[in-house]
């Protein structure tokens, strides 16, 4: 990184994260500064004052010390892929979740750098072409049996996936974004829309999406296959991992003539998946057809259940990412770290890091 200009570095950084144009970080500070000299501030031309500072500081949502920390490990995202709702998103969106994404992973490394750590990793591969839906079924029956899970619900898939080896962060995002996966040197990371409020939101999406980037990195798919396909078969491995097709044989019976609200609540409260995911379940198994299917999408968005967070049930899981921050009380403990450090490594100012600690022994 070129130090000379490194304000002028981190404040490009800081503007892609917040998603927005010189213009709009412009009107963000009332035109008290021109898009023109913000252009200069990103060329290394000019600097802002103390106050200028400040404003910027508050515009873009970061703390003054951001504008001059300097990374001592850089990453680049490899092999980049997002789940296909996220099609919505615009190229200034996506631009911001690469952004955060990189950001967010330099703190992650040099931490781990700060404290030695090189832990080994137990990445899932599926070593056969995945070509069908019943290819996908297999891949998820061979992750229950070399990750033991047995067939018992998953009670938290990003602990789960934390504890494999994967780096998982979450990040504030848009309306069109769920998740993605990249890799970064031989380290495969994935990236999750954060939960707002764990006591509301219905967590089952995310879990879902986590799964769903986990296919991405574990499963290989030929080259001539269509996105739609490829994304079609994500979603079969996620449903399988997340409801195993002998307990959703056992569970949902194929002789019947309805399903009641009820029961898909006990299902989903159980095994933390979707109505949706459900019945997509159940008529992959061949315990539906495609008619009842049909009726089902009709009904579900009759009742609005397709809306945010509007789904009967909910499935009590965290499904937050705790490793970095267990890091940071690490480093704390060891004192390796600094309040500052931590709580620049925690990405909170250093007073709120003070309101969390409580010193047990």
């Amino acid at each position: 990184m070129d130090m000379e200009n490194i304000f002028a570095i981190r404040l490009i950084s800081a503007r892609k994260m917040a998603g927005i144009s010189l213009q709009d970080l412009a009107d963000r500070l009332g035109n008290d500064v021109s898009k023109q000299a913000l252009n200069k501030y990103e060329q290394g031309k000019m600097k802002p004052d103390s106050k200028g500072m400040i404003a910027l500081a508050n515009a873009l949502n970061v703390s003054v010390d951001y504008f001059y920390a300097v990374p001592t490990i850089q990453v680049e995202l490899e092999g980049v892929a997002f789940r296909k709702y996220a099609s919505k998103l615009s190229k200034v969106d996506d631009m911001a979740i690469r952004e955060k994404a990189k950001e967010n992973f330099e703190r992650y490394f040099e931490l781990e750098e700060i404290l030695h750590l090189n832990e080994k990793n137990d990445y899932f591969v599926f070593n056969h072409e995945i070509k069908t839906a019943e290819d996908a079924e297999e891949a998820a029956r061979q992750l229950r049996t070399k990750w033991k899970l047995g067939y018992d619900p998953i009670p938290d898939v990003v602990e789960m996936l934390e504890d494999k080896g994967y780096k998982v962060i979450d990040i504030d995002g848009p309306s069109g974004f769920d998740g993605m996966k990249a890799s970064i040197g031989n380290k495969k990371v994935i990236v999750l829309k954060k939960t707002k409020d764990i006591d509301k939101d219905d967590i089952v999406r995310k879990r879902f999406t986590a799964l769903h980037e986990l296919a991405h990195h574990a499963l290989v798919f030929p080259k001539a296959m269509n996105h739609k396909d490829e994304e079609n078969l994500c979603h079969v491995f996620a449903c399988a991992v997340l409801y195993p097709e002998d307990m959703a044989r056992k569970e949902l019976h194929k002789e019947r003539f309805h399903f009641y609200e009820k029961e898909l609540i006990i299902i989903k409260e159980r095994w933390g998946i979707s109505f949706s995911a459900i019945f997509y379940r159940a008529n992959r198994l061949g315990i539906l057809n495609d008619y009842v299917l049909k009726k089902f999408n009709i009904g579900f968005k009759k009742r609005g259940y397709h809306l945010p967070n509007a789904e009967p049930g909910r499935f009590r899981s965290k499904e937050k990412p705790t490793r970095m921050e267990r890091l940071v009380y690490l480093g704390l403990a060891k004192e390796v770290l600094t309040i500052n450090e931590a709580a620049f490594f925690a990405g909170i100012s250093s007073w709120k890091l003070r309101e969390q600690m409580q010193l047990m022994v």
